[in-house]
């Protein structure tokens, strides 16, 4: 495991940590770890994008083509159905 140590912290922030830490009966050090665990278990904004674009070239038409086909579809149906 590796050590970090964060340099600088206002007395006022150190304070409100470990109240926070306090009030879920947690160190003040095992609060910070569940912090930083669940930071860095969620994906970024450009992750996400990434992984979306990823997935958008690997389909065959845009979602854009798909909504408009349906949308043709659904007025020639229309069309149809609507007495002369």
């Amino acid at each position: 495991m590796a050590m970090v140590q964060i340099r600088n912290v206002s007395e006022d922030a150190r304070r409100v940590l470990k109240s926070r830490a306090a009030a879920r009966g947690e160190s003040l050090n095992s609060y910070l770890l569940g912090l930083i665990s669940r930071e860095v278990s969620r994906p970024t904004v450009a992750e996400v994008l990434e992984r979306a674009s990823g997935r958008a070239e690997q389909s065959g038409a845009s979602s854009v083509q798909a909504i408009d086909a349906e949308r043709r579809g659904r007025d020639s149906a229309a069309a149809r159905s609507t007495p002369a």
